[in-house]
Order: structure tokens, then C-alpha cells, then sequence
């Protein structure tokens, strides 16, 4: 099985999918949509069988085409919607999203309020009942110094499984002291690692290999068994924004990183998020 977990789509047809910033210094917006029905060809066509929606920062914090995908195409997608973590009412979004629409979690971004512990305010407690009450699972967009904040909600929350998007940002400049929390967080059994965006850390074209320092260590302290593997938009948006075609980003697992053996590229390809998403 292969599971891409982390797809952006969206579709331009305001007022029923609205777009707009959901980052606070957000000023870039798509001049045409990317569909589920372009990534689901473009699954077909390569072999992927599942895919995670993942709610795009210019799309607001209206996940309604995020969930009317799910809805239209049950057994290829699951979707992860956005809350806003300043938002007084964001308890009753979470259990709006999940029991209403149907959405199976969220996607947070730290990253994103780099003056405050956005995911540990007080006011969002009752946010993060909510989630562990209906057991959403949880991605989080961030870098090394933001690890703290999940480390804290990982601890509170051990039954929530939280995922850690892009490799946690690595810098390839770094000697892996800056790194170092988001490598920390394996300590945890809920926390997981996703490879994705190796490109985008690299300096170097295809197979990355100075990224591969980064993969390595965070593999030998998560294991395959807690990796997943996710790639960015569908079709043509991928090269357009600057990413890998669907066949690159495979071909890194399959054939890039030489240090994986059949079953890892079985678990990290699909394996692993088959059971976090109950998946078959």
C-alpha cells in the first residue's frame, strides 16, 4: 500500500470555498484550483491508494473542500483541516470538523507565531480536550525551536498521535546541535516523523545528500515504524510551486536513499500510516 500523507488541494468558487490567509503575515494566493479530482488521476496513474487532504494556509479556516472531497471520495482520502488556535470557539470547530464533516484531524503551525507558545495558551485547552476526546490526529508545521510546545502536548496527551511534517526543518548548515529537540521528540511513542520536502532543505539536486545526515539520524531515533511519507500538491502544481513531480518524490524513497532496505521503504511508503489512519 502507498499513502501520500500530505496533499494540498483546493478549488476557487467563493462563497463556497473561500480563499484567504490563515497565517498572520500571509500575502500569496493561488490564481487557479488544484483538485481532488486532478491528485486522484494522478494517484490512479502512479499507484498511490490513499491519500491525507491537508487544509492549505491560503484557503481559511473554512475546511468545507476539504471535507466535501472526503465525502466524494471515501476510499482514496482522509482530510486535515485547520484550526485557528486564536479563535475563542476553537473547541467546538474541532468537534464541528470531526463529528459534522468528518474530518479524522488537524494540521498546526507553530511556526507560524514565533512571539508566543501558540498550542500551550490557556484558552486552548479546551481546543486540545476536544482532540483527545475524539482522538484526532494531529500534524504539526514547525521548526527545532518550536519542538517544546509538543513536547509538552505529547506528555499530556500520550494516546494522540502527533506527527512531525517536512523532516522538523532541518538546516543543512547545521552540525545538528539546533536540531537536536526535534530529534528529542522520538522519546515519545505518540510522535511521529514525516519525510517529506526533502528537496526543499536540500541544496543539492536528486537523490539530496545533504540531506541525507538529517534522515538517517531522525530514522535511527523514530524508527521506520513511527516514519511516514508525504509530497505537497497535485499534477502540474507540484513542479509550478517548485516541488517534485509525483514520480520524483517516490523515486527518492525506492531508489535515493540507499540506506533503506525493501521493508523500510514498505513502512515509510505506506506501512506506517496505514495504521495511524486505519487504513486498508
Amino acid at each position: 500500500m502507498i499513502v501520500d500523507t500530505h496533499v494540498h488541494v483546493w478549488e476557487i468558487d467563493p462563497p463556497k470555498y473561500p480563499v484567504g490567509p490563515t497565517s498572520p503575515n500571509w500575502n500569496s494566493y493561488p490564481d487557479q484550483p488544484a483538485t481532488a479530482d486532478q491528485l486522484l488521476a494522478e494517484m490512479n496513474e502512479h499507484g498511490v491508494n490513499w491519500c491525507v487532504l491537508v487544509q492549505t494556509s491560503w484557503s481559511t479556516w473554512d475546511n468545507g473542500y476539504i471535507a466535501d472531497s472526503v465525502t466524494r471520495f471515501p476510499d482514496r482520502f482522509v482530510g486535515h483541516g485547520l484550526i485557528d488556535p486564536e479563535d475563542p470557539n476553537n473547541a467546538e470547530q474541532v468537534r464541528y470538523w470531526v463529528e459534522e464533516r468528518g474530518l479524522i484531524g488537524f494540521r498546526f503551525h507553530p511556526m507560524y507565531y514565533p512571539n508566543q507558545k501558540i498550542l500551550l495558551k490557556p484558552s486552548n485547552e479546551p481546543m486540545w480536550k476536544n482532540i483527545a476526546d475524539l482522538s484526532a490526529i494531529i500534524q504539526f508545521h514547525t521548526r527545532p525551536e518550536f519542538a517544546g510546545q509538543i513536547k509538552v502536548i505529547a506528555q499530556k496527551y500520550p494516546h494522540l498521535k502527533l506527527i512531525i511534517d517536512h523532516l522538523g526543518y532541518p538546516d543543512i548548515q547545521d552540525d545538528g546541535t539546533i536540531f537536536q529537540p526535534i530529534v528529542d521528540l522520538a522519546d515519545y511513542p505518540n510522535v511521529y516523523i514525516k519525510l517529506s520536502d526533502v528537496a526543499g532543505r536540500s541544496a543539492e539536486p536528486f537523490p539530496h545528500y545533504d540531506v541525507h545526515p538529517f534522515i538517517e539520524r531522525l530514522l535511527s531515533a523514530f524508527g521506520v515504524e513511527h516514519t511516514v511519507w508525504g509530497t505537497g500538491f497535485p499534477a502540474h502544481h507540484r513542479t509550478r510551486y517548485n516541488w517534485p513531480t509525483l514520480e520524483q518524490e517516490l523515486g527518492l524513497i525506492r531508489e535515493g536513499l540507499p540506506f533503506l532496505n525493501d521493508d523500510d521503504k514498505k513502512r515509510i511508503l505506506g506501512g506506517t500510516a496505514a495504521e495511524i489512519w486505519s487504513l486498508s
